[in-house]
């Protein structure tokens, strides 16, 4: 049985010039409405195929074009969500400088394997009232630390858009990257905490040849800061090779850390912390009190940046991508 899917006008945040040539090219399906997208997910179903689904904010890099890579790779076709969600922004300024690039992501979409593109407006997303939501889902118990102490009501919102996007989309595979390591958990919490049809599958960081994590904010660092920023990484290393030489003390992990970003007079530290992998909450011990994880968050100027890693993940730190790539740019 062949599928046909009807094609919407793309709507994204801004949207396309009129008149503006399709960037993405015949292969790519551009949806605006819930209704719309649903119906051809659930075409495809029908016909026997498999959907994997990669939520984004759009600004696309190589880390997400990872995502769809793999998605295509274990699915028969890859859905990408482009949604700046308002609700997961606490403040106005960042939410406004969010980069956005409807032209560049639908050609990355389309070169990393995508076929179907979720642009919806938010009005779309959320209209009950603008820009916010009557019902909200809150996973408090990891949703309280870390991230969500210092961004009040950011897990609110991405819980929220995220059961919308995946009761949107239907049974799936849906492809979140490790670096928002306390994003996925929560994700994968509200999938299974509300029988969500849908598999959550989390995928290694991407990072540039230096380092630093791939993230949709690095185009806003200037030159100075960028390179200031590899001190986050750099803490992160740290901290994992002590903990591969056989410190057990997280007090002393999370010093040396952050040691390492004190000694850079252009980032800012948030935290540094040891947690335990499954429920995020601090951890005294490395090793001895089961699998844990580093993170970290900082501010590198006017840009808030996050990294996380699995103490033993310090020597496959070098899968990373070659240095013509420059992070916060698309994959095409």
């Amino acid at each position: 049985m062949t599928t046909t899917l009807h094609r919407a006008q793309p709507a994204a945040e801004p949207p396309p010039p009129p008149g503006s040539a399709d960037p993405a090219g015949p292969g790519v399906q551009v949806f605006e409405s819930v209704a719309g997208f649903s119906g051809a997910l659930d075409a495809i179903r029908q016909s026997g195929m498999t959907v994997g689904l990669v939520p984004t904010m759009g600004a696309l890099h190589p880390g997400h074009c990872s995502l769809i890579e793999r998605a295509a790779a274990e699915c028969d076709v890859v859905a990408v969500s482009i949604f700046v969600n308002p609700t997961q922004f606490g403040d106005a300024s960042d939410l406004a400088n969010y980069p956005r690039t409807w032209d560049e992501d639908l050609r990355a979409v389309a070169s990393a394997g995508g076929q179907v593109v979720f642009a919806p407006s938010v009005a779309e997303m959320y209209p009950e009232q603008d820009g916010g939501a009557r019902t909200t889902v809150s996973v408090s118990a990891l949703g309280r630390r870390w991230e969500g102490a210092s961004r009040p009501g950011h897990f609110d919102g991405v819980a929220t858009v995220v059961v919308k996007l995946l009761t949107s989309a239907g049974r799936c595979r849906a492809y979140f990257g490790e670096k928002d390591y306390q994003q996925l958990a929560v994700v994968r919490r509200v999938a299974a905490d509300l029988f969500l049809p849908v598999e959550i599958v989390g995928c290694r960081t991407v990072r540039d040849e230096d380092g630093l994590a791939l993230s949709s904010r690095n185009i806003r660092l200037s030159s100075d800061e960028r390179q200031a920023a590899l001190a986050i990484s750099r803490a992160l290393r740290t901290g994992a090779t002590l903990v591969e030489r056989g410190e057990d003390r997280a007090a002393a992990v999370e010093a040396a850390m952050s040691q390492v970003v004190a000694e850079e007079p252009l980032v800012e530290l948030d935290y540094a912390v040891v947690v335990h992998a499954d429920d995020l909450e601090p951890a005294l011990h490395c090793s001895s009190d089961g699998p844990v994880r580093l993170l970290i968050a900082a501010a590198v100027g006017p840009v808030r940046l996050i990294d996380n890693l699995d103490t033993g993940s310090v020597r496959a730190f070098s899968g990373r991508l070659p240095a013509r790539e420059p992070a916060g740019r698309t994959c095409s």
